[in-house]
């Protein structure tokens, strides 16, 4: 019997193969309740716009062995950029999101939107020649900004640390040398729904992504999605008030933010005035490595901090996991350790209940692979792929 799936277009076929749902045209057939001819044309369609292939037959029964149909990852490229304050990551990846080649590179984004972008389609250039990949074989492009986004505008708003980025629609900018869709999202969120489907979605359904370098943000995944909100400001904890930063100024122009206290640029300015010069996160990250006391103990106590902020968090969500990245989380045990300690001392009983606090697995990577799972699973969408398939029959 069919089980309702609903898939009466190519697209939605498409998505019970990459989903591994079904496998064979029979097995379609019985899957969705569409007669074999439907099927027959559906499949016709997928395979003259490369979305599948035929990978060989499937064991018998009894009489004619059935082809089976299997996604083609190679029937393009997505190209993914994970933009810093300082430190940027480019790639190119298949598909199936599996990443084929990456650089990495130094450009601040305080350059502004022009030589940014100009230095980030130049690398797409370097890296498709180095996969042996054209252009025109670009599916769509991801990328995240070290800022406030509005995502379905593409369009930083107000960031702190972007001068000319604020109110610029950066896919009008890419697509004057890729004319192809355009995704861009904040750095975190990217971060957060690349360690969600590497290592978390067969796990839990809600996880908190929370990078601790420069900065503090957040990525909120919900039901196995990036929750943005309203405008896309969802996660922006650094920004919280807390007690202890009551009197600090924040970047932002306000008072007693928590990363006015707690984030990467604050324990730097911390660590000096102790008598230990450092710039930056990095340096703080490199000193409590090394076993530092002093960088070991405010480090603690920053932990502290974003665990108090985020218990409030625990109490409100109840998610199954919380991820810690960026420089300071992934350099510094005593972080990891004060954040547990304020979130199991301020949640609930229920709330903690099986909740998973760890390191990022991917590190810096998480943003490149979350940029292609953003622009591969909007490229794939049923509606995405019925049109793309119309588009191309019509020429």
């Amino acid at each position: 019997m069919a089980d309702n799936s609903g898939a009466d277009s190519p697209g939605e076929v498409l998505a019970l193969i990459r989903d591994g749902r079904a496998r064979t045209r029979s097995e379609l057939a019985r899957l969705t309740g569409m007669s074999r001819s439907t099927v027959s044309q559906r499949i016709e369609a997928l395979l003259a716009g490369d979305y599948v292939y035929e990978a060989g037959e499937a064991p018998s029964s009894g009489g004619r062995p059935p082809q089976t149909l299997a996604f083609n990852r190679d029937a393009g490229v997505v190209l993914v950029a994970d933009l810093g304050a300082t430190h940027s990551r480019l790639a190119v990846a298949d598909l199936s999101g599996d990443i084929l080649a990456e650089h990495t590179g130094d450009i601040a984004i305080a350059e502004g939107p022009e030589k940014v972008i100009a230095w980030t389609m130049d690398g797409f250039a370097r890296l498709l020649a180095e996969v042996d990949r054209r252009a025109d074989e670009v599916r769509g492009i991801g990328m995240g900004l070290p800022g406030p986004v509005e995502y379905s505008a593409g369009r930083a708003v107000n960031p702190p640390i972007m001068p000319g980025w604020d109110g610029v629609e950066v896919p009008r900018l890419v697509q004057e040398t890729y004319p192809v869709p355009v995704l861009v999202d904040n750095d975190v969120n990217i971060m957060a729904l690349g360690e969600y489907w590497i290592r978390w979605r067969d796990r839990v359904d809600d996880m908190l992504f929370v990078k601790i370098g420069t900065g503090i943000g957040s990525g909120i995944v919900a039901n196995g999605g990036i929750y943005r909100g309203q405008h896309g400001a969802a996660g922006d904890m650094g920004h919280i008030q807390v007690a202890s930063a009551a009197d600090v100024l924040c970047r932002c122009g306000n008072r007693g933010c928590l990363e006015a206290v707690a984030g990467g640029a604050a324990l730097a300015r911390q660590l000096t005035e102790a008598g230990t010069p450092s710039e930056d996160s990095r340096d703080v990250a490199r000193r409590a490595m090394a076993g530092d006391g002093t960088a070991n103990r405010l480090v603690r106590a920053a932990g502290r901090q974003i665990g108090e902020v985020l218990a409030g968090a625990v109490n409100l969500l109840n998610p199954g996991a919380i991820v810690l990245g960026g420089d300071i989380a992934l350099a510094a045990n005593q972080l990891v350790a004060g954040v547990r300690e304020r979130i199991y001392e301020r949640s609930t009983v229920l709330a903690t209940h099986d909740l998973r606090i760890e390191r990022t697995e991917l590190g810096d990577r998480a943003g490149v692979v979350g940029a292609a799972v953003m622009i591969i699973e909007s490229i794939l969408l049923p509606s995405a792929v019925d049109e793309a398939i119309t588009t191309h029959v019509r020429a």
